[in-house]
């Protein structure tokens, strides 16, 4: 209970899982989940940081570039996550939803 508490939610492990391959910068993330207002996306990503799953780094430049990238903590996720999406893909298919 406690682990899933620190990944769950709305956009924890969709962000987890975009960031298992790059890194990625916010205005990518913020493209790539549209429906997170930038409230909600800047929460999940500091608790994301606070708990350690991920990292931000902020470039000094002009303007501010900043990338966030998995750590090792945040990579023994992606296996749970990746569980989760399989089983809700047999769930679809039993329920003959389609899936996009």
């Amino acid at each position: 209970e406690f682990a899933l508490s620190k990944i769950g939610g709305t956009y924890k492990m969709p962000i987890l899982w975009r960031l298992k391959d790059k890194k990625w910068r916010f205005s990518e993330l913020q493209r790539s989940l549209a429906h997170a207002s930038d409230r909600m996306l800047s929460k999940a990503l500091k608790e994301l940081v606070a708990d350690g799953f991920i990292t931000k780094e902020v470039f000094a430049e002009v303007p501010p570039r900043v990338e966030y990238s998995i750590t090792e903590r945040g990579l023994k996720s992606v296996a749970i996550i990746d569980a989760l999406r399989q089983y809700g893909f047999e769930l679809m298919r039993e329920y003959d939803i389609n899936q996009q």
